[in-house]
């Protein structure tokens, strides 16, 4: 049971543990061909269950390099737990010898893959789907904190079933971009899994495919070794599109007896563990279904809405990279855009279909995906299937709404005008303009375009394009309510809001990675403190060194300007 009572600090692993409440492998079927003891690390078929109980697999010698003081605060956490040996056991994978853990084996869960709308099932070895998962990714935890219910995953923690062949680690370098973006997104105000810790091991090293130093390559070049490391993320549970959608082609095709009860129970658990609140526990399975796709939908559409705001690209937006919770989940080739452009895409797998702009159309694809998997527990219901096709239907609708009020906000518009905006998109893609600054600039209610072009790649020299912009600064100037000191002021302060100073850029994380491959972790602490307060104008010193342009070395180096999937 949630205590909403449980307001007190945790000084202690003991009192941590004392907090844990396992609803997912209480209330959910475990694969009923796994070992018992936790150990399945090895790539084979799952068919059925909705978790795969198994032990992580401890980095050697962890060494600690950071966490969240943010969520650590949040959750009440005390910074002792960093000197408790079983604290650090724990979170860099392992369970063995800790007396006080109710729950000594991890659980990993499997998923099936859509991209961009379309089911797939050759990535899974078995060419069926049911090897496919957590490869590397490992929950050790559940617990009620301050009355808030909260999973504590391992990421890079060891093989499961899932695993592919893989290793089941991840390296440092994917790690920190994970550990800083998760933060950085949560200070920006977007829901988001959060981290917790950050190890890394000096006698374990893994090999991956990376570019070459100062590579313009597109695809890696060169096997490379590098550090593993454990990065715990958090959230309110790790249910994904993909989760659902594993159990709704079971159920759909009737693979086995107990597929469509499997379905229905992981519903009902994503409904508890994320969507409790806004839907009655009384209610039919049908009305629940039908609100929880409405409430996703509201959820998605918001995000994706949030996630062009601040200039973010989730870069791989599959349905198993798409928390069911509605919130930014898996962060793996994402990057955040620099120079203006709608077809920007971090990863050089992406495509189209996972550009900036194109974000919108993907997450469309994903809540389809996600209906799909609804349906067959409405199958003798037609009136609610009908219902649920209005819903997926009515996404884009939906979608549109949610943009056009984000971009009047950045804008400081009362109301959206499309006009003045497609003006606007064009105008900063012939000028080659950085996204972060060009609205941070803006929202300082410029007297003339002087103060737009610090956010400009190259000097302005084309006649016709300064009349242009000038003529958009009146209309734009016409438009928002400033008529003295006062309300300029407000509006500015509304706008900062919205439009973040600091955005966490390729090249900053590039810096912040190196530099913890050497053993330094410094930067780390440095672009925590930093890119966890966006919105603040912070010190000079720090504004000169973080609130400026891609440097133009840059453009097109291969791990800066993109980068793989590789981890």
């Amino acid at each position: 049971m949630i205590n909403e009572n449980n307001k007190k600090n945790i000084e202690t692993f003991d009192e941590l543990t004392n907090l844990s409440d396992y609803s997912f492998i209480e209330n959910l079927n475990s694969d009923p061909d796994a070992k018992h003891n936790g150990d399945n690390k090895f790539p084979r078929e799952v068919f059925s269950g909705h978790y795969v109980p198994v032990s992580p697999t401890a980095i050697k010698e962890p060494i600690y390099i950071s966490h969240s003081i943010n969520f650590f605060k949040e959750l009440g956490f005390s910074e002792n737990l960093l000197k408790s040996d079983d604290f650090i056991k724990l979170f860099s994978g392992d369970m063995s010898n800790i007396s006080n853990l109710k729950q000594n084996i991890g659980w990993a869960t499997g998923y099936a893959l859509s991209i961009y709308g379309t089911e797939y099932y050759a990535q899974c070895p078995f060419q069926t789907g049911n090897g496919y998962g957590d490869g590397r990714a490992i929950s050790v935890l559940e617990a009620v904190i301050n009355g808030k219910r909260w999973e504590f995953q391992l990421k890079g923690a060891g093989r499961t079933p899932y695993c592919r062949g893989a290793d089941g680690r991840a390296v440092l370098r994917s790690s920190v971009r994970e550990f800083l973006a998760q933060e950085h997104i949560n200070a920006l105000g977007i829901p988001t899994s959060r981290s917790l810790t950050l190890f890394t091991s000096k006698k374990e090293q893994v090999t991956r495919p990376w570019f070459k130093d100062n590579s313009y390559s597109k695809d890696p070049e060169v096997m490379i070794e590098e550090d593993v490391a454990i990065t715990t993320r958090v959230a309110t549970s790790f249910l994904r599109v993909g989760q659902i959608e594993l159990f709704g082609r079971r159920a759909r095709k009737n693979e086995h007896k107990n597929a469509l009860k499997e379905l229905e129970m992981i519903i009902l658990h994503l409904i508890d563990r994320e969507y409790s609140e806004v839907i009655n526990q009384d209610l039919t399975l049908e009305k629940k279904i039908i609100l929880l796709a409405n409430e996703f939908q509201n959820r998605l559409t918001s995000l994706v809405a949030n996630w062009i705001r601040v200039g973010y690209c989730q870069g791989n937006f599959n349905s198993d990279n798409c928390a069911a919770g509605g919130f930014t989940l898996d962060y793996g080739p994402f990057g955040f855009i620099e120079m203006f452009e709608p077809k920007y895409q971090s990863w050089t797998g992406g495509g189209m279909h996972f550009s900036f702009f194109n974000q919108p159309v993907a997450a469309f694809k994903n809540f389809k995906s996600f209906c799909s998997a609804l349906k067959p527990l409405l199958s003798s219901n037609k009136e609610t299937l009908e219902e649920l096709e209005k819903i997926e239907n009515n996404f884009s609708k939906v979608m549109q709404e949610k943009m056009q009020n984000m971009w009047a906000k950045k804008l400081g518009l009362d109301k959206f005008d499309v006009e003045l905006f497609e003006e606007l998109i064009n105008l900063m893609i012939d000028t080659k303009v950085d996204y972060t600054i060009f609205f941070r600039e803006l929202s300082n209610i410029p007297h003339n375009l002087s103060s737009l072009e610090k956010s400009f790649y190259g000097n302005l020299k084309d006649e016709n394009i300064k009349l242009r912009w000038n003529s958009w600064l009146e209309k734009w100037k016409s438009q928002i309510n400033v008529n003295d000191e006062e309300s300029k002021q407000k509006l500015s302060n509304q706008m900062k809001l919205t439009n973040p100073k600091y955005t966490l850029r390729e090249w900053h994380l590039v810096w912040a990675y190196q530099e913890a491959q050497n053993g330094n972790y410094e930067p780390i602490n440095e672009l925590q403190e930093i890119m966890t307060k966006p919105y603040e104008e912070q010190t000079k010193e720090i504004e000169e060194k973080y609130y400026t342009k891609k440097p133009t070395d840059f453009f097109g180096i291969a791990g800066i300007s993109h980068v793989s999937c590789s981890s």
